[in-house]
């Protein structure tokens, strides 16, 4: 017979925090099994290829994954150099989905996790019974496997967060959908460059990726006049606005801050301050007219950018107890560690398997996934985090509690939440990291 112990451990998700689970599985004996929605490993990586990481080489591969790697020849890049989200997949991701072989099964969009025979309100033998994974085919088909556990590193690259600031749809954004994207454009591509040169474009939001945004267009700008950026805060600017600067521990995310002050202060881009966007009209020649809770309508824009975060997909766990926080919607133990309402700088308290547990045994959340909402996730994060939880489903408990993490700090101090509180322009003197 078939007990649960000889099932395969289902990882959801074939990028950087799911594939370094699978190695540490493969490490220590336990077969993993890898489901990608994509038709490659990291698809969504590849999605964003042209934006450069404010990380090194040096912080982002996993160590199981290069033991794993290591019989094949492969050499890690310079650990000083920052790779782009296409060197990342190409030169480490790839490789490694590649050593993996027939476990990471591409084009398998998971649509349900549930236990075997077992609703979320059955409690009869519940934890004796194995997880059950349903999931459709690229070819159109459905099938399911069952499992031993279930690490979800399914990130949250799928669910971009809207433009309207109640958390929904502002009313006609839909509707604009052609002149909106929620992705940093890449201005090196022919097509997606004549979208904006001479164009007026809304950026919306206020995190790194706002940021790059704001640094793109400035550089089309110089050589294509008319290019100009309006950029949508829904805070005040101050000495936190722009990032940790030269206070930043990593160094190139403090550039990148950096580089969109200089958009606002050489004149390619307008900062509008506490704006908040309820509705997204038309003109009658069809530019976006952004109109404020307020009432208040900005000059139209031909395109808008809008880049306010991302959120979990939690609708195929609709079977699964899971604890989740009621803001973050991040693992209950987890949420108070890095909060932004709160936790608003570059470091994270250690955590591993026991924070990232929930209420259903042998699930876990990791990655992107783990912090719900939460703006600040770095992917040495996720290296540490998988680490823990595979040594905790391998049933060694002494090294899962043995959770080491150490995150650059920065001079930032502030998060989504700050970002809503005026009171939180504390950081003008360099932050509370600094």
């Amino acid at each position: 017979m078939t007990t649960t112990a000889d099932l395969p451990v289902v990882v959801i998700g074939a990028g950087p925090a799911g594939l370094a689970a699978a190695a540490h599985l493969v490490g220590r004996g336990i077969e993993p099994l890898v489901l990608e929605a994509g038709p490659a490993a990291a698809s969504g990586v590849r999605d964003w290829s042209h934006v450069r990481l404010f990380s090194t080489w040096g912080e982002l591969t996993d160590p199981a994954a290069e033991k794993l790697l290591a019989p094949t020849g492969w050499s890690k890049p310079d650990a000083a150099t920052y790779p782009t989200g296409g060197d990342w997949a190409e030169q480490y991701l790839q490789p490694l989905a590649d050593v993996l072989g027939e476990r990471v099964r591409l084009g398998a969009t998971v649509t349900g996790v549930s236990r075997a025979g077992r609703d979320r309100i059955v409690d009869a033998d519940r934890e004796t019974q194995p997880f059950v994974v349903h999931f459709a085919t690229a070819d159109g088909g459905e099938e399911r496997v069952l499992a031993r556990a279930v690490v979800d590193a399914s990130g949250t690259w799928t669910t971009p967060s809207p433009a309207g600031a109640d958390g929904l749809p502002a009313l006609g954004e839909k509707t604009a959908a052609d002149r909106l994207t929620y992705r940093v454009p890449d201005l090196k591509d022919p097509a997606v460059r004549a979208r904006y040169a001479g164009r007026r474009t809304a950026v919306i939001g206020s995190g790194s990726s706002a940021f790059t945004a704001l640094a793109t267009l400035a550089d089309l700008a110089k050589d294509e006049p008319g290019t100009h950026a309006v950029w949508i805060l829904r805070r005040g600017i101050s000495g936190s606005t722009f990032g940790g600067g030269t206070a930043d521990q990593l160094p190139a995310r403090g550039a990148l801050g950096l580089a969109a002050k200089a958009a606002v202060d050489n004149g390619h881009a307008d900062a509008v301050t506490g704006f908040r966007t309820e509705a997204v009209e038309r003109d009658e020649d069809g530019r976006l007219i952004l109109v404020g809770e307020d009432g208040h309508c900005l000059d139209p824009v031909d395109e808008a950018i809008v880049v306010t975060g991302f959120r979990p997909d939690l609708s195929f766990l609709s079977e699964i107890r899971l604890g989740l926080d009621e803001r973050l919607q991040a693992p209950t133990a987890l949420a108070p560690l890095i909060d932004p309402n709160q936790h608003s700088c570059g470091t994270v308290y250690p955590h591993g398997h026991r924070e990232l547990s929930h209420p259903e045994p042998g699930i876990y959340l990791v990655g992107m996934k783990s912090y719900g909402r939460a703006p600040t996730f770095l992917a040495m994060t996720g290296y540490e985090q998988v680490r823990s939880v595979t040594a905790a489903i391998a049933g060694d408990i002494e090294s899962a509690d043995r959770v080491e993490l150490t995150l650059p700090e920065t001079g930032v101090c502030g998060g989504a939440g700050l970002f809503e509180d005026q009171a939180a322009d504390q950081a003008d003197a360099g932050g509370c990291c600094s």
